[in-house]
């Protein structure tokens, strides 16, 4: 439901699984756009939140570059002018390269001899990315990029493995003496997976894509602003689980979705006024979705800004997870389903006639922001979304849908179901900024419920308490010393909980099945109420020490302490439900690093 690009390409799995790193190289950011609801009509395809990433360009006057070691991982940053340089003007180009290697499995054993019985900490993931940009003097530039990403986790009771590549490009366009500026993009990404428990078949997914579009931007006089443009992209996905009878079940699907969109921006008196219109067509599945977007800022005074932001969302792409795994680790990517239900009743008991799995919300977003001071501000939302129609995996399913059970209700025999549902909650910020000191906080309070046609639940993602709060101190003179403080807790996340074991017997042989002598060697479980039960919460604290020393050739070294999950909290990994044997996550870890810029 939510959608992160890069450099204008979907990616689709951000973080490693070992908890602190994301793909991203935070030395190559440019600017981030973060919309938790309510987004503009530029986005589509989500129906819940949209996180835009651009990296930078590459130095076009100069060579530099960064390296750094610790006994997490080893990072490079290599940048650098391309072209011939003609006068003063910068060359006409300039490249850019960042890798990161884990080095966790390299280094653990011997450092940390008393993890994971003396197996070390069996992580390890590798990022690789590339951009080459060619600019002309009138502002117009373009840019080919290409990324890779690996993770792997490997313990004796499960391994999760996933990899990730990709590359595009990117172009902007300024013609001389037009007040319309043309970009456009073409790129295409891949992303498969692969979860395999001790005793239990492999599951697996994979999802590639391709995305090709053109964004104009034309400016109007008395500060106003039109945004419009389209974008055509498709992807193939195939899914590969076993139920609880070890049955094979597989989803093989590709897509094709076109969007086109128009936005106004216009600032009048105190308002800045954003109405704005996005038609997605659903190719594939011959259904058409017009969505109107609205964001609204009024500006009190100085001090004191209101916000409001909403409007219609839809996804032709789902996730698909386990009710087995108490920690969901493994999530399989699908398409939009055809095959659901017919009617669907939602939480209102109103009936949909329904003909495919799409996806739909509606957004209501209401906040203010408040300067309590220079250095103080304060920002709080609160927000409403309805999911008017969500697709699942049938956790209802009991027969096939053959003939011979024609008469038999959908909701019991279709692979997949359609369900509604809502979230709500709170997001609270604060930031101080003086001189030396910097503090960043933030708290969410939210609920999320779905109806399956049975029952209300809450889903695995429901979170009902996050706090994360930052805070740095410059020490020295020549502030050259940085003291810097993490923490973050979050509220124990829901999972079915067992009920009880019990010897499977298949029935392969119908009714002649002898179960009065059969004693199977499979043993398998009986869950309990579906997402009854919450997981410990997670927090961790994590302290870092900083020294920048300076050298006379401009290049510059920092020496950093560190020290993760001070005070050893267990935070869940993972679960095995048969064995009830739990691994966690990272246990107190000392270390020291090194940069080098030059």
């Amino acid at each position: 439901q939510n959608k992160i690009l890069l450099d204008g390409m979907t990616i689709y799995n951000p973080f490693h699984s070992i908890g602190f790193y994301s793909i991203f190289e935070t030395e190559l950011v440019k600017n981030v756009d973060i919309f938790t609801g309510g987004f503009e009509s530029k986005y589509g395809g989500r129906i819940s939140s949209v996180m835009d990433i651009t990296y930078r360009d590459g130095n076009r006057q100069k060579v530099e570059g960064k390296v750094s070691t610790s006994p997490f991982l080893a990072k490079m940053v290599l940048e650098g002018p391309l072209g011939k340089k003609i006068g003063t003007s910068p060359r006409t180009g300039s490249y850019i390269f960042s890798a990161k290697h884990s080095l966790l499995d390299y280094t653990s054993k011997s450092l940390y001899p008393g993890i994971n019985q003396g197996n070390g900490l069996p992580f390890n993931f590798t990022d690789l990315y590339g951009k080459v940009t060619l600019n002309s003097s009138d502002g117009s530039k373009i840019s080919a990029f290409a990324f890779y990403n690996t993770d792997s986790v490997n313990y004796s009771v499960a391994d999760l493995n996933w990899q990730a590549a990709g590359g595009g490009v990117n172009f902007l366009m300024v013609p001389v003496g037009s007040p319309i500026f043309i970009r456009g993009h073409v790129n295409g990404s891949s992303f498969s997976t692969t979860f395999q428990e001790t005793g239990a078949e492999p599951r697996t997914s994979s999802i590639g894509g391709f995305d090709l579009g053109f964004d104009f931007s034309y400016f109007l006089k008395n500060e106003g602003e039109m945004n419009y443009g389209f974008n055509f992209n498709g992807f193939n996905t195939n899914f590969t689980t076993y139920n609880e009878l070890q049955r094979k079940i597989e989803a093989v699907n590709f897509t094709t979705e076109i969007g086109a969109y128009i936005n106004f921006r216009k600032i009048w008196l105190r308002w800045v006024l954003q109405p704005g219109l996005r038609t997605q067509v659903y190719a594939s599945l011959g259904t058409v979705s017009i969505e109107p977007r609205i964001a609204v800022k009024y500006n009190v005074n100085e001090k004191f800004r209101l916000k409001l932001s909403g409007g219609r969302f839809s996804q032709n792409f789902t996730s698909a997870s386990s009710d087995k795994d108490i920690v969901n680790l493994f999530n399989g990517l699908l398409s939009a389903p055809t095959n659901v239900q017919e009617n669907f009743v939602n939480e209102f008991q109103q009936v949909k006639n329904t003909k495919n799995g799409l996806q739909y919300s509606w957004h209501a977003i209401l906040g203010g922001e408040y300067d309590l001071s220079r250095n103080i501000s304060l920002n709080v939302e609160g927000y409403y979304k309805y999911f008017s129609q969500l697709s699942n995996i049938n956790q209802n399913k009991l027969y096939d849908d053959i003939a011979q059970f024609a008469t038999v209700d959908d909701v019991f025999k279709k692979d997949f179901i359609l369900e509604s549902g809502q979230s709500y909650g709170v997001d609270l910020l604060i930031k101080y900024n003086k001189d030396r000191l910097f503090l960043w906080g933030t708290y969410s309070l939210s609920k999320s419920t779905r109806w399956d046609g049975f029952i209300s639940y809450f889903p695995v993602f429901d979170r009902r308490h996050n706090v994360n709060m930052v805070g740095s101190y410059l020490l020295g003179k020549d502030k050259t010393y940085e003291v810097s403080v993490r923490w973050n807790l979050g509220s124990g996340l829901p999972f079915t909980p067992t009920a009880g074991y019990y010897q499977l017997i298949n029935f392969q042989g119908g009714v002649t099945t002898d179960y009065v002598n059969e004693n199977p060697e499979n043993v398998t479980t009986l869950l309990g109420d579906f997402n009854s039960k919450r997981l410990p919460y997670y927090h961790r604290l994590d302290i870092t020490a900083k020294k920048r020393i300076k050298f006379k050739n401009k290049s510059e070294m920092e020496l950093i302490l560190s020290v993760t999950n001070v005070y050893n909290r267990n935070n869940i990994f993972y679960v095995n439900r048969v064995t009830g044997e739990e691994i966690y996550q990272f246990p107190i870890l000392p270390s020291f690093g090194l940069n080098y810029k030059f």
